[in-house]
């Protein structure tokens, strides 16, 4: 199985984590099944961008983001070029590493 090793986040993930993911699922829905909450106001449906990651290493092995996602991309906060968002993009059989932004455009959270 592969691993998704998620870098320290100062809210979500304050020592970082490594988790097992499920092929086939998306970044966002192998987080939230491991309870590493990742913010996904649109409820993981390519609405906004709050869920939006870095992919440090293994962005070459997820599927190519649509045009969609990559306009809402340009919205997201820190974006860099090996960001997606974690809702669209789909695991295979690779490892990743990620990176959650410290901030998201959301101006309240649930909870």
């Amino acid at each position: 199985m592969p691993k998704i090793i998620i870098l320290p986040h100062i809210e979500i993930c304050p020592n970082g984590e490594v988790i097992e993911a499920k092929p086939g699922l998306s970044i966002c829905e192998n987080l939230l099944q491991n309870h590493i909450d990742i913010e996904h106001a649109c409820d993981q449906v390519c609405a906004c961008t709050t869920c939006h990651v870095i992919v440090r290493e293994g962005f070459d092995t997820l599927n190519h983001a649509d045009d969609l996602e990559e306009d809402l991309l340009d919205k997201a906060w820190g974006l860099e070029p090996k960001s997606r968002l974690s809702c669209q993009a789909i695991v295979d059989q690779h490892d990743l590493t990620i990176e959650i932004p410290r901030y998201t455009i959301n101006m309240a959270k649930e909870g």
